[in-house]
């Protein structure tokens, strides 16, 4: 059963990098549109809501993450979030064709890099210990290790937009990366724990009762609309190169 409950998720997770390294090139042609016609999404414009192209890219993002999202229901996180890395692959290739951002044959060797960097990391992956309850994740969240990670995340991210945006987010990308990969390493700690939520809960083990299913479900929420907002902003760079960065994002998810 545990094998094919890892089948699933290892699917589920390359069908995710699919639908997100595509989304990337759709919402990147969709803000380029917008922003023809109006303030860009990085100086703080928000004309791509009125935007059809970008639209379809944000559904693909959410079929991305949603199929993610139910990846980890079935997989620990230790397979799903190294398997992210390969949206670089698509990224890169449809930007090579629909954006003529030309990939390099360092370009290449980096692609190759990232399948083989991916592949290690699931082989010698340590194994995840199994988890029966949303109380068992948030004991785990209540240690005073990880109370010291989120208190330094929340701080970062704070001086992050408060600070460092307003004077270096228009030049510099890894104002908005920074931003979303320590928001992100937060992401998949509430998303694990709510899809363990509705697991057991289908299962017969009802998790609704817990109050801590739903402050996991509020962070979940938190997290995920503040990661869309700069994930737009990042967007407007080249596409390529800012997949590049966002799957080294999802190894610092994998290190939380």
């Amino acid at each position: 059963a545990s094998f094919f409950e890892n089948l699933k998720g290892f699917i589920l997770a390359v069908v995710s990098s699919a639908f997100i390294g595509s989304s990337f090139i759709v919402k990147k042609l969709g803000l380029q549109r917008a922003g023809a016609s109006g303030t860009r999404a990085r100086s703080g414009g928000y004309g791509y809501l009125k935007e059809p192209l970008w639209w379809i890219g944000m559904i693909t993002m959410i079929v991305g993450e949603l199929a993610n999202f139910v990846a980890y229901m079935f997989a620990p996180a230790v397979l799903v979030t190294p398997l992210g890395a390969l949206s670089i692959i698509v990224s890169a290739v449809l930007a090579h064709f629909f954006l003529k951002e030309k990939l390099q044959k360092m370009g290449i060797l980096g692609c190759v890099l990232c399948i083989v960097g991916s592949t290690l990391i699931v082989l010698h992956a340590p194994s995840e210990s199994s988890l029966t309850s949303v109380e068992e994740i948030w004991e785990l969240a209540t240690q005073p290790a990880f109370l010291l990670y989120l208190a330094s995340a929340i701080a970062i991210v704070l001086v992050l937009i408060l600070y460092c945006e307003p004077r270096y987010g228009q030049t510099n990308i890894m104002v908005y990366i920074g931003i979303c990969s320590i928001i992100g390493s937060l992401t998949v700690m509430s998303v694990k724990a709510v899809g363990i939520a509705i697991k057991l809960t289908i299962e017969g083990s009802s998790q609704a009762a817990s109050f801590q299913t739903w402050v996991f479900v509020m962070v979940a929420i938190t997290c995920i609309i503040t990661q869309l907002n700069y994930l737009n902003k990042v967007s407007a760079y080249i596409s390529s190169f800012f997949a590049s960065i966002f799957s080294f994002s999802g190894f610092l998810k994998f290190g939380k």
